[in-house]
């Protein structure tokens, strides 16, 4: 006989109490813990203990592994961010604002598979067929043969697949609106997440399928649900966007089959998500070069270089703790940049307010950006513009020293292709390699303090704010001295 099992479970990480309580200890959530009821089979003692497990054959580190099959779906950045396709068997959770177009990807990817005599079923819990046909009809894909369905039920769904011919790709819309006979509880809880995400996952290694599931996210961006989902699928992929762009960007977060951290950039059209093949072009469309406080960051994003444009507004400040706003970029860098430019550059920037932007919403992560950020700030400070055809990269540690960074010849390859002239990097980070542009090295922030300040215009309310001193600027460098000379010719 069925035994019911009373549990409390909070709703964002997972964690199990016996007994309900208004926060989660595990992950200091207030509200987030609901009582669910599971259904276990009561199996007797008698028979558990004696149960015998089966031997498995073991196998030992040598011999050749065969590389993964790909389905290769025909959309580049998709393909690109997949690892160069998707793997049969394999399990993808891709989560993303609401609205930001996860479902047209997912049908524009479906359709495209299914032109290429791949079986496609797509399967949808919160949208009705017709609402589906609907957005296939604008996108002009109503002729792909793609079997669709709305139902939220998990083992309707998989006695369906298993009934008819084999499935190559499954897109279940969304997770959090599954449920399954086996447990007693509300769709979208732990316990009904998690028993769905187990029965999806068994079907695609059984039968090779590729499960695509589409996850919610929490008002922190993160994919909502407990974190085991996670670590059950193979890839977790977010989709990132702001509403006020036209762009939109795959970011892989975990893929057991590709590189983490690739990044594919798609823009919303009136036909849908189109990829964007040079997503650097895009990054420094309609930048103004000759205004004070902008820098061109030269970055990578997993293995691709993209160059984007830092944006920095420094000014004076009449509250008693000036403010300090970033968008795409982390505040905590930011105040760690300050304080450095502070306190080993003589850069006086406690009594303004700072304002840092990356230009076209894409966030940056790899504290590269330090150099191009120091540069941007100093540069809207001093009303000195930067040189328009110069990029920037390195990371800045406390002691005022710039270091070192990782694959810096794809990124001045990079910059050459788009037309860059110069480039601002560490100082012995490119010994023994040949650059495509000419290369300016810097060993300390205040070499290119020094050299952003010479380019200033001699103004006295400059002098008089002394926010930047002189009798803390370090000597400059003949050849830097002859960079600033030629960045302002």
């Amino acid at each position: 006989m069925a035994r019911r099992d009373h549990s409390f479970i909070c709703q964002s990480c997972g964690a199990v109490y016996t007994r309900w309580q208004g926060k989660c200890e595990a992950c200091g959530g207030w509200n987030t813990i609901a009582e669910e009821v599971a259904v276990a089979a009561s199996v007797p003692a008698a028979q558990r203990s004696s149960r015998k497990g089966r031997a498995v054959a073991l196998e030992t580190l040598q011999g050749t592994a065969k590389p993964a099959p790909r389905l290769i779906c025909g959309i580049g950045e998709l393909d690109r961010v997949a690892g160069g396709g998707f793997v049969p068997g394999s399990v993808l959770l891709i989560g993303g604002d609401p609205g930001i177009g996860k479902s047209t990807l997912l049908v524009q990817a479906s359709a495209a598979l299914a032109e290429r005599g791949q079986r496609v079923v797509y399967v949808s819990g919160e949208e009705a067929v017709d609402q589906v046909r609907l957005r296939a009809q604008r996108l002009g894909l109503d002729r792909a043969e793609v079997g669709l369905a709305a139902e939220t039920n998990a083992e309707n769904i998989i006695a369906t697949l298993s009934g008819g011919p084999p499935v190559h790709m499954v897109v279940i819309d969304s997770i959090q609106t599954m449920w399954s006979d086996s447990v007693e509880s509300a769709p979208g809880t732990v316990t009904q997440v998690r028993t769905s995400a187990q029965l999806l996952v068994r079907y695609a290694k059984q039968t090779g399928a590729c499960v695509i599931l589409v996850g919610h996210v929490t008002k922190d961006g993160q994919i909502a649900g407990p974190r085991v989902v996670e670590h059950m699928v193979d890839a977790v992929f977010s989709f990132e966007g702001d509403g006020g762009h036209q762009f939109r960007i795959l970011r892989a977060q975990k893929n057991r089959f590709g590189p983490t951290d690739e990044i594919g950039v798609f823009e919303m059209t009136g036909r849908g998500l189109a990829e964007v093949a040079n997503p650097s072009e895009l990054f420094l469309s309609n930048r103004d070069a000759g205004a004070p406080g902008t820098a061109v960051f030269a970055g990578m994003e997993g293995t691709r270089p993209v160059l984007v444009e830092i944006q920095a507004l420094v000014a004076p400040s009449s509250l008693g703790t000036p403010r300090r706003a970033v968008v795409g970029w982390d505040p905590n860098r930011l105040s760690m940049v300050l304080a450095v430019l502070d306190a080993r550059c003589g850069v006086r920037l406690g009594g303004h307010d700072v304002y840092l932007n990356v230009a076209g919403g894409l966030r940056i992560g790899e504290p590269a950006a330090d150099l191009a950020v120091a540069a941007a700030l100093v540069s809207s400070l001093t009303g000195a513009p930067l040189p328009a055809d110069a990029v920037y990269f390195g990371e800045a540690s406390l002691t005022g020293a710039v270091r070192q960074v990782s694959q810096a010849p794809a990124r001045l390859k990079e910059a050459a292709k788009l037309g860059f002239a110069r480039a601002v990097v560490p100082a012995g980070g490119l010994d023994g390699i040949e650059a495509p542009v000419a290369v300016t090295p810097v060993a300390s922030l205040a070499e290119l303090v020094a050299g952003v300040a010479a380019r200033a215009p001699r103004r006295p309310a400059m002098r008089e704010s002394r926010s930047l001193e002189p009798r803390d600027a370090v000597p400059r460098s003949a050849e830097h001295a002859q960079w600033s000379e030629e960045g302002g010719r």
